[in-house]
């Protein structure tokens, strides 16, 4: 594959973003088998232990993380919609157009926009994101997540890393 990249109206296209995209839709893809076989196999809201730190939980989440605005009515399943949505291609925009040397960069975006993905398709299907995997230590529960929430959480990090680095990298070049 040629590392040159494309251009469409002046603007450089990578071509290995699509192999990228592959990444989010495998996530998409496992995310929703995910959380049919908890919906097929679980009882809302009816703990199963696992370990002594986990179980699985069938939850509904009509807001976003931690719940939020999830008793707010309804309307927020429709901005929430629109937000995952505006995200993704803004995510996607990025993606097409970020250096194929990148790599890190586009493993990232690649999980958020998997994982995006997969929480706007439940929540278009279902009014709500399924959830299901409890982590705890006694009494003190986390929120109740997903595949695709766990995707989003490693993405961001692994982009809040790379940026780190990267400024360190800059910074020492221009030191120099």
């Amino acid at each position: 594959m040629s590392e040159q990249p494309q251009h469409r109206g002046g603007v450089s296209i990578n071509k290995m973003a699509f192999a990228w995209l592959l990444l989010s839709l495998l996530i998409v893809v496992l995310d929703f088998w995910t959380k049919q076989i908890a919906t097929d196999s679980l009882t809302l809201y009816r703990p199963v232990e696992v370990t002594s730190w986990l179980n699985m939980t069938l939850a509904h989440n009509y807001g976003a993380a931690f719940s939020f605005l999830s008793d707010a009515g309804g309307w927020q399943r429709w901005l929430f919609t629109g937000l995952a949505s505006v995200v993704t291609v803004v995510l996607i925009v990025w993606l097409l157009r970020l250096p194929q040397r990148d790599k890190w960069t586009a493993v990232a975006l690649s999980l958020v926009i998997g994982g995006a993905v997969g929480n706007l398709v439940d929540r278009i299907i279902n009014g709500y994101v399924v959830d299901f995997i409890d982590v705890y230590y006694r009494e003190s529960h986390w929120p109740a997540f997903n595949l695709a929430d766990s995707a989003i959480t490693g993405g961001v990090i692994l982009l809040l890393i790379d940026g780190l680095l990267m400024s360190k990298q800059t910074k020492k070049v221009k030191d120099s």
